[in-house]
């Protein structure tokens, strides 16, 4: 359970009426997550986001997003929430066979991704772990992925000694303040080894960086 909020409120954005209401069902029961919508498109869950920002209302912090829907797509949506609204966390809901798009998502922001057939707990810790810049990656989901994954025509060798152990930190999904920790750092200077490790592996993501220590041989998909 979350320790630094009480509630961590959930945008749920699925074109069939059945998930939505399942996955709100089971985050119902989570004392520390509570659903304030729920969105059939992309475009929909933009609105919504849109109108409680006019009307100044808290932002709900998670997103859970389909990748295929009507009008606007996970992917698309997922880009636009990144650029209006970089503070709310986008966790994209995926079946096995979307993988193409799942690299979209990852590159327009996506902090993580869950499989559809998860259970409650894998979507609880999902939440969670976006809330603290963490990120939840479906084990299966990883290796394929990371299979497929571009790495940079110099590999890991254009890190220095410190920014390879800080991206294997991020890849054991550890969050800056636990970084900062880990190495005796402050937390700032740990943001920015993160950003500058990024940047010099042609990298938008926490999440990306993931899958590419993971097809670097730095760590082994959970599971």
């Amino acid at each position: 359970m979350l320790t630094d909020t009480a509630s961590v409120g959930v945008l749920v954005v699925d074109d069939h009426a059945v998930v939505r209401r399942g996955v709100t069902a089971y985050l119902d029961v989570l004392d520390d997550v509570t659903v304030v919508g729920e969105a059939g498109d992309g475009r929909e869950a933009l609105d919504r986001l849109e109108a409680l920002a006019v009307l100044g209302s808290p932002l709900p912090r998670v997103v859970l997003m389909d990748l295929m829907m009507p009008v606007m797509d996970g992917v698309e949506a997922t880009a636009e929430i990144a650029r209006r609204h970089p503070e709310v966390k986008v966790v994209i809901l995926t079946s096995f066979g979307e993988i193409e798009r799942v690299n979209a998502a990852l590159e327009n922001g996506a902090a993580g991704y869950l499989l559809k057939d998860a259970g409650p707990a894998e979507v609880a810790e999902a939440i969670r772990a976006a809330v603290r810049d963490e990120v939840f990656l479906d084990a299966a989901v990883a290796r394929r992925l990371a299979q497929q994954m571009r790495a940079p025509q110099s590999g890991l060798a254009v890190l220095t000694v410190r920014e390879r152990e800080v991206l294997a930190l991020v890849a054991e999904g550890r969050s800056n303040r636990e970084i900062a920790a880990e190495l005796v750092i402050s937390e700032r200077t740990a943001r920015t080894h993160v950003s500058n490790l990024l940047g010099k592996l042609g990298l938008r993501s926490r999440t990306q960086a993931v899958l590419l220590a993971i097809k670097e041989g730095l760590v082994k998909p959970a599971g």
